[in-house]
């Protein structure tokens, strides 16, 4: 692993970005003439970090939904969050899905994988709820790592109105975390979407965030090919290429609904 490269990632300036991300969101408020902003609270850095900056110049317009499934979510996520309302103030909703889930369940057959993304979808379903009936909009918590990988669910968690953190790698979301004031155990909280049980982000994966962030910085940023980037890395090649697999693979992810051609 090169440290020069993580380093080159993480030495960023945070004050500038964050009132940056701060700018924008105002801006959206104005500009598509709502009245605040929601988001999904999980326990997790990402969605921490979107209610860290919400709190310092958008905290009474903005709202987050706390959406455990008790059956499998760990409480120590959910007292997570709830740690970080007491923390940001933030007016928030606690929402067990397990039983919403559970209705589903009785009209479709079993599928562990599809059953999982479907939490993610009725996640997605409530923030949309309660942007509809309060004229708000919905923060995606995807950040870099995640999206240029695919690491979300289609209409699920990658459905938003806004990504404000979408430019930021993983690494670059933990720092970014340490300067807003985010309490340290959830900056070094392994990731996980909590889809189904034990869901660990990076056993999954099948590599760390810091092998994953800097591929993709040395072949998205740096444009350097996969044989460089594993020579400059120290990172063996197969690795490499398993996670520039996981970005063409998941290219649909991140495009819009294709259309038929009108041909004249």
């Amino acid at each position: 692993m090169n440290q020069d490269i993580i380093n080159e990632i993480k030495n960023q300036n945070y004050a500038a970005i964050t009132e940056s991300i701060e700018n924008f969101l105002i801006e959206q408020i104005e500009k598509k003439q709502v009245n605040g902003l929601i988001l999904g609270l999980s326990g997790g850095v990402d969605s921490a970090v979107l209610a860290y900056i919400c709190k310092r110049k958008l905290k009474e317009k903005t709202l987050a939904v706390i959406m455990p499934d008790t059956q499998i979510t760990p409480s120590v996520e959910t007292e997570d969050a709830m740690k970080m309302i007491t923390l940001t103030g933030l007016e928030y909703k606690l929402i067990d899905i397990k039983p919403i889930v559970n209705e589903y369940m009785h009209y479709v057959e079993p599928n562990n994988w599809a059953k999982g993304n479907l939490r993610a979808r009725i996640r997605t379903n409530i923030l949309y709820y309660y942007a509809n009936a309060k004229k708000y909009l919905v923060l995606g918590s995807s950040d870099k790592s995640e999206y240029l990988i695919g690491y979300f669910t289609k209409y699920g968690d990658g459905a938003s109105d806004l990504v404000p953190i979408i430019s930021l790698y993983k690494l670059q979301v933990r720092e970014i975390a340490k300067f807003l004031g985010v309490p340290q155990n959830i900056i070094e909280k392994k990731s996980s979407p909590h889809l189904w049980k034990e869901h660990e982000a990076e056993k999954e994966l099948g590599a760390s965030y810091e092998e994953i962030d800097s591929i993709l910085y040395c072949i998205i940023d740096k444009k350097l090919s996969i044989d460089k980037t594993s020579d400059i890395l120290e990172i063996d090649k197969q690795t490499v290429e398993k996670v520039h697999q996981m970005y063409i693979n998941s290219a649909h992810k991140r495009e819009t609904a294709q259309k038929l051609s009108e041909e004249k």
